[in-house]
């Protein structure tokens, strides 16, 4: 077994001295360190009704003024599109679009929730972004699930 660069192994009066890490060796962890490397700006990721795209697209501009990297929503499957026209590809497709938005959650910094409503979409968006420890903020605290 090798014990260093050198090819004897430690005395008998050799302590290990531990080890401290600033981040674990987590994804999470990784992730975090990776954007302090890059000296990323925080990043937000809207959550919300699709209702409130108008909405979302105003907190975007204030977010975006204050040097932040921001996400959110791309679809508003409450239109009409020939995209989900068909309601058995409209399925799969939001089951897509729900698994890369909690991506986007994971990838931020913070969560802005736009909108006077929580739906049930978003109310679990908001459990999986606390699970996760990120902070959460509303346009309207009054919605917050859990004030």
């Amino acid at each position: 077994m090798l014990w260093g660069w050198g090819s004897s192994r430690p005395g008998p009066h050799h302590r290990e001295e531990p080890v401290s890490y600033s981040q674990p060796f987590t994804p999470e962890g990784k992730l975090a360190d990776a954007k302090k490397l890059l000296s990323l700006p925080r990043i937000v990721v809207i959550c919300g009704s699709t209702r409130f795209m108008t909405e979302m697209n105003e907190a975007d501009l204030w977010e975006t003024k204050a040097g932040k990297i921001v996400v959110k929503p791309g679809i508003d499957m409450k239109s009409p599109h020939e995209l989900w026209s068909d309601p058995v590809e409209a399925a799969a497709l939001k089951v897509r679009l729900d698994d890369l938005h909690r991506a986007k959650i994971r990838l931020a910094d913070e969560v802005l929730v736009v909108g006077d409503y929580i739906g049930d979409s978003t109310r679990a968006e908001i459990a999986y972004a606390r699970s996760l420890g990120k902070p959460v903020r509303f346009t309207h605290p009054e919605v917050d699930p859990d004030a």
